[in-house]
């Protein structure tokens, strides 16, 4: 399976008891043609669903939607597990899942994990090695050997399967570079959006790094982590003072979406309640059912 040019799906950040729930919305999701799902990585927390347990559950009782961590938790989850972990979960799903890698932020959290503390520029050194050497252990070929500064892997036979997408959520500089250099797409931090300065100042970073190494800027998709509301009648204004965006009608989200994909190149959004978490049923159902559509058919007329 192919993710389409541009993706639509929703994230949630699921507790335990909310398992039932989050399978609900995820088969509601695939029933309307949504692309993907996302799932917090945090395993500190020890009320949160694991996100990969949780994935390959929701991809086995699914057939379409594709899954993915966003963003992994790498320092607890070492590269060359984790290849095998998206490999398995590419070939038993057909290929639904995306890598969403991170660097890893909340250093004191994952240190209690009894993981090593890095230096933020050493992380960054092993985020980037981790998507190289997780490539390197898929699509089948001869046995790997990796002589890295962070992973050592010997003679290891690669998964009989390609690797999944990479998606980063880098927000410095030196993360930002490597996502130009090695990854196919990248999240803005903080839900940022096309028209915030984050984006403005950090995806020219992106394009630069990639365009150092040979490769088309392009390649690398902009996917956005979306939050909003969705209201029953137009809203007088869809963004607040400072920028961001607060939601509106259908119409409203179908014309700021368009917009986006035609004349910022946006490629996906992810959507999630107002407050960053997971969107409550009934919005979900509209998005799927309403606002997707329409915005998958303005993008595809003819100019």
């Amino acid at each position: 399976m192919s993710l389409p040019e541009v993706v639509f799906g929703f994230g949630a950040h699921s507790v335990v008891d909310e398992g039932p729930e989050l399978l609900r919305m995820a088969q509601l999701a695939d029933r309307e043609g949504l692309d993907i799902f996302s799932l917090s990585d945090h395993p500190y927390l020890g009320d949160r669903l694991d996100a990969y347990a949780t994935i390959g559950y929701v991809l086995g009782q699914t057939r379409r939607l594709a899954g993915f961590a966003n963003v992994t938790n790498l320092p607890t989850r070492p590269a060359p597990m984790l290849a095998r972990a998206v490999t398995t979960l590419s070939a038993l799903s057909g290929g639904r899942v995306v890598l969403g890698m991170g660097a890893g932020g909340l250093w004191d959290r994952i240190a209690d994990m009894g993981v090593p503390r890095l230096s933020a520029g050493d992380a960054v050194d092993a985020f980037e090695e981790a998507i190289v050497l997780v490539r390197k252990l898929a699509g089948g070929g001869p046995k790997v050997t990796h002589e890295g500064d962070h992973y050592r892997v010997t003679n290891i036979d690669p998964a009989p399967v390609p690797a999944p997408p990479v998606w980063t959520g880098s927000v410095g500089p030196k993360s930002l570079a490597a996502t130009g250099r090695v990854a196919d797409g990248w999240i803005p931090g903080h839900a940022a959006d096309w028209l915030s300065e984050r984006y403005r100042t950090s995806r020219p970073v992106v394009d630069e790094a990639a365009a150092s190494v040979g490769r088309d800027p392009s390649e690398v998709r902009t996917i956005y982590n979306f939050p909003g509301r969705i209201t029953s009648s137009p809203l007088p204004a869809t963004r607040k003072e400072d920028g961001r965006w607060i939601g509106g009608s259908v119409e409203q989200w179908v014309e700021e979406l368009t917009d986006a994909v035609l004349n910022h190149g946006a490629s996906g959004f992810i959507l999630f309640s107002p407050r960053g978490g997971t969107p409550d049923p009934d919005t979900l159902a509209r998005w799927a059912a309403e606002v997707v559509p329409a915005v998958r058919e303005a993008i595809t007329q003819p100019a």
